[in-house]
């Protein structure tokens, strides 16, 4: 049976090669299309972390106008009863503020010294934006790719007295990653409403680097002038500690094993006043990283289930065909005793022939045209959505701050690798596919009596 299986398939070249061509190139699509699928997942995850698996608490300013300056004015106590109730695995905090450099000159441009009036210009000649967290490598800014941490560490818990800054400010100022600077609570901020009167003394842990996209209208909204410190500093400012200051906004992290909207609606039923707050997914915030994962992973199924299906519908053609031609072939061997079964497994053992050097060849195929593949499906995917996603954010009234970064945001690219459970899963599927096409092409013949048979040869 498996000599006459080979003796035909080796017989019959022209055959055997159209059906390898056609298994290999669907196989190859449906490997690569799984492995795209593999690579959309490693880069999103390495891009923004785990920020497509949070939630951010913010005022509701429908009825909260949050601070004086406009910032948020969120309760530490709030965000600790999410942060303990079990849902979550970790968060993020941030306090807004505004500081004096002490004896250090802040970044100007010209747009901004034309923006700003000579009392303004006085009061904040040194000032700069404080952002107090107890992480900043979770920071937004550093997600959306605003900032990218350049030299040192990260601000982590349990730092004090530590700071990140611009490397444009240190390099203004001649500073480097252990100095020390001293920072002071500006008198006319309008969110000092203790009228705090503290000078910090902090070291610069590391450097980031990052540039407005959108233009500013004061020096201290520019990125250059922007300081990342922990929260201890950043409350003391305000002449707060971490438990009495009033917070920007926290987000949370959900568990793997959980999914956010679930989460959101457990957390909306603890003993908080959501009237002054609002849950907001992390992943509003990302839309065009959503829809050029969405996509990826469109465009990705369809190279997988459509390989598989394409090649089930021709082979299973192409077999129907071939084995009309071959009906005296199968009478012929039925009147020598030869059993259904057994002429089957031959046929069986025919397309093993075929199909077991098609998986083989697609696998070095899959390797050399996945990368090649995977960039076509990344630009196509991500320049039609870049041209809908910037009428929506030019819509939406964004500036140029991390919420239009975000708002932007999309996949830039992707490291197709081929691995082992691709392959297995395609040669899985197919097989079964192809032993379908295969039972549904020889069932019409092998039901017949050989005598049936010869006279449809007639």
């Amino acid at each position: 049976m498996i000599k006459n299986a080979f003796a035909y398939v080796t017989r019959k070249r022209m055959k055997s090669l159209i059906i390898l061509s056609v298994i290999t190139a669907m196989a190859t699509l449906s490997v690569i299309g799984l492995a795209i699928k593999d690579a959309t997942n490693k880069a999103a995850a390495k891009t923004f972390g785990d920020i497509t698996n949070s939630f951010t608490m913010e005022i509701n300013r429908q009825v909260n106008m949050g601070t004086a300056r406009g910032g948020g004015n969120i309760r530490n106590e709030d965000i600790e009863k999410i942060a303990k109730s079990g849902y979550v695995n970790g968060y993020i905090k941030r306090i807004g503020a505004v500081a004096d450099l002490d004896g250090y000159g802040i970044i100007r441009t010209e747009a901004t010294n034309q923006s700003e009036d000579e009392e303004r210009i006085e009061r904040f000649k040194s000032t700069v934006m404080v952002t107090g967290v107890n992480d900043s490598s979770q920071d937004t800014k550093f997600i959306a790719g605003t900032f990218k941490l350049v030299e040192g560490k990260h601000i982590g818990k349990g730092d004090k007295n530590k700071v990140l800054i611009h490397k444009d400010l240190a390099e203004k100022n001649n500073l480097k990653v252990g100095d020390k600077i001293k920072i002071r609570s500006n008198q006319y901020d309008a969110d000092n409403e203790k009228h705090a009167d503290e000078t910090i003394e902090v070291e610069i842990k590391g450097l980031f680097d990052g540039h407005n996209k959108g233009g500013v209208s004061a020096a201290v909204e520019l990125y250059e002038n922007n300081i990342i410190s922990d929260i201890g500093t950043a409350a003391k400012l305000y002449g707060n500690t971490e438990q009495t200051a009033v917070y920007q906004d926290a987000t949370f992290f959900v568990k793997g094993d959980k999914g956010v909207d679930k989460v959101i609606k457990k957390v909306e039923a603890l003993d908080i006043d959501w009237n002054n707050y609002t849950l907001v997914k992390s992943t509003s915030n990302y839309p065009a990283l959503q829809q050029s994962i969405s996509g990826i992973y469109s465009s990705a199924n369809k190279l997988f289930a459509g390989g598989i299906i394409f090649a089930g519908l021709v082979v299973s053609l192409l077999l129907f065909l071939w084995m009309n031609s071959r009906k005296k072939e199968v009478a012929v061997l039925l009147s020598i005793g030869r059993t259904k079964k057994e002429i089957f497994c031959q046929f069986a053992a025919e397309l093993a022939f075929i199909t077991i050097p098609a998986y083989v060849i697609s696998v070095f195929a899959a390797s050399a045209l996945g990368k090649v593949i995977g960039n076509k499906v990344l630009s196509s995917v991500t320049g039609d959505i870049a041209n809908g996603i910037s009428k929506e954010s030019a819509s939406a009234g964004l500036g140029g701050g991390a919420e239009v970064d975000g708002f932007n945001k999309t996949l830039t690219s992707l490291d197709v690798i081929i691995n082992g459970r691709a392959v297995i899963y395609v040669v899985l599927f197919m097989t079964v596919v192809l032993a379908i096409s295969l039972l549904i092409s020889t069932y019409r013949i092998l039901r017949k009596r050989p005598k049936e048979l010869l006279i449809d040869v007639r």
